[in-house]
């Protein structure tokens, strides 16, 4: 699970920060300081799901305003599918959401 949310980090960050031209955002890039596989990893073994929430949160936010907010088209499907990964209510039930909103973000690249 660590490397699914650092993946969802990723690529939230990478919409924010990664312009046209520029090398690409890596995972051991500053803007990922706090967003790596070890922190998530803490994260997990403490089955801390509020903590992992608050940290994708943080970066959904950015991607969502780098997309022009949840008025637009990819911004209300990044929003839906962030809705469903804070409705989860156990680490188990985080997988399936964290997948799709992976997937989802990955291909908006």
């Amino acid at each position: 699970m660590e490397l699914t949310l650092e993946a969802v980090a990723l690529f939230a960050l990478k919409l924010v920060h990664e312009t046209e031209g520029a090398s690409p955002i890596l995972r051991d890039d500053w803007v990922m300081d706090g967003y790596q596989r070890e922190v998530f990893g803490l994260l997990v073994r403490q089955g801390d799901l509020a903590g992992i929430q608050v940290k994708l949160d943080e970066c959904i936010a950015q991607a969502l305003n780098a997309l022009g907010g949840a008025d637009t088209v990819l911004g209300r499907e990044l929003f839906k599918l962030s809705v469903e990964v804070q409705q989860a209510h156990s680490l188990d039930e985080l997988s399936a959401p964290l997948t799709y909103l992976q997937n989802y973000l990955k291909d908006i690249q």
